[in-house]
């Protein structure tokens, strides 16, 4: 009984129902509280929940929070020996005044009425009012991609009543810069969530005039280190690529044509899935640059070696022309050593070994030179295959052409030196 007396039931004691104890029908709530006099001043303050999501394609950003609001309202004071506050669900706040309070440049937003509408109004026996919800709003954010992705954006979040001119409503932070509270568990997976702020200013409208407007500002940062593996890392390495073919033997066409195009075809789809999730802005972004100048680079080996190509062409043309106005008869040599291998004819044996048909030599004596011949022939291609197997490299070296030597020494020189430029500028 001690325990009842202590905790009696309020609601009994009034002996009515709950806007009878705030006396609801004996006043006209559709005006503001002090109708006619000074501006009603109306705190406010933020508690961020969750930043949702960040969209570049649709420049907004989804935001869930607590946002309560707090005035005065002599109207619903009510006599307490306690001075303790009454709490009430949102079935109240559709029978009094609460401030029109809206979101600037809002796409979508709701309150959460899982189980029931996450209202809450809590009424002091002065009159004061503490009015708080439950919101999920998305908004948008001006982003600006000229440094994407190494760039940092900075969003708001705008609140301000839709009727009330400031000389009707001032809307401020109750607590300054305390006002906003964040969660710390607050993550993005591409963002770094760097500083949230308020701010306040005064919005004009020339149809309607003065507003006052909060501001909840946040600074967000992206990661880079994703771009870096799907974007910057792939691309050099494609660079990287194109340059092996400055390496291979200019008259090995096929091999040189399917690296150059495998190569630019693999930096177009690089190309394309970046801009698929980008939005389509009208200026260059900081990631157009890098993929642009190395798809550059690979379009240029691919035009190097047809340069090689046509100038080798070229040069084999004119040879030819020489050996045709002068025909060489150095190409069979007079000495008598020489490799033959077995299969010949008398006649062949002794042309291709200076003798001719009136020069008749005993059998003997050919057979002696033959051996003598073979011998030494076979002296000579030892070596020459030995001299084969230690000047590999060098003969790969002296088949190339003088464009593919500077190739090889300007192309990644002029590649790493715009990657020096690049990444001081916008790192």
């Amino acid at each position: 009984s001690h325990i009842y007396k202590k905790n009696h039931d309020v609601t009994k004691t009034w002996k009515g129902k709950t806007d009878q104890l705030l006396r609801v029908d004996d006043h006209d709530f559709t005006m503001r509280p002090a109708f006619g006099g000074p501006a009603i001043p109306v705190g406010v303050d933020v508690q961020v929940e969750s930043l949702d999501s960040i969209s570049e394609v649709d420049m907004d950003f989804t935001m869930t929070l607590y946002l309560r609001h707090y005035w005065k309202d002599e109207r619903l004071s009510f006599p307490s020996t306690t001075n303790k506050s009454m709490t009430f669900d949102g079935r109240l706040v559709k029978k009094i005044w609460v401030p029109d309070v809206f979101f600037v440049h809002s796409k979508r937003s709701f309150i959460h009425d899982t189980t029931t509408d996450n209202i809450m109004l809590r009424v002091f026996p002065d009159g004061h009012v503490l009015y708080s919800m439950r919101i999920t709003v998305t908004a948008m954010c001006n982003m600006d991609f000229s440094r994407f992705p190494l760039d940092s954006q900075t969003c708001s979040l705008e609140l301000e009543s839709y009727a009330y001119t400031d000389e009707d409503l001032m809307l401020y932070w109750k607590n300054g810069n305390e006002s906003l509270k964040t969660d710390e568990k607050i993550s993005l997976s591409q963002f770094l969530i760097q500083k949230f702020h308020t701010t306040s200013r005064l919005a004009f409208y020339s149809s309607t005039g003065w507003y006052n407007r909060l501001y909840i500002n946040f600074t967000l940062r992206r990661h880079i280190f994703f771009f870096l593996l799907q974007t910057y890392f792939p691309a050099t390495l494609m660079v990287m690529l194109s340059w092996v073919s400055f390496w291979i033997d200019r008259r090995a066409v096929p091999a040189r044509v399917s690296l150059g195009i495998t190569t630019v075809l693999t930096m177009s789809t690089i190309i394309t899935g970046v801009n698929a999730s980008m939005p389509r802005v009208s200026y260059i972004k900081a990631v157009d640059i890098y993929l642009w100048v190395s798809f550059v680079f690979v379009f240029l080996s691919v035009l190097e070696y047809a340069a090689v190509n046509y100038l080798t062409t070229v040069q084999e043309r004119k040879e030819r022309k020489l050996r045709g106005r002068f025909p060489c008869t150095c190409g069979i040599p007079h000495s008598k050593t020489m490799m033959l291998d077995g299969n010949y004819s008398e006649s062949d044996a002794n042309s291709l070994a200076g003798y001719t048909r009136n020069q008749m030599v005993p059998e003997e004596e050919k057979q002696e030179k033959m051996v003598v011949h073979l011998a030494i022939s076979n002296e000579s291609n030892s070596s020459r295959k030995r001299g084969m197997k230690g000047h590999v490299g060098l003969r790969i070296i002296q088949n190339s052409h003088a464009i593919d030597k500077y190739s090889r020494l300007i192309f990644p020189g002029t590649y790493i030196f715009f990657n020096l430029i690049y990444w001081s500028v916008f790192s």
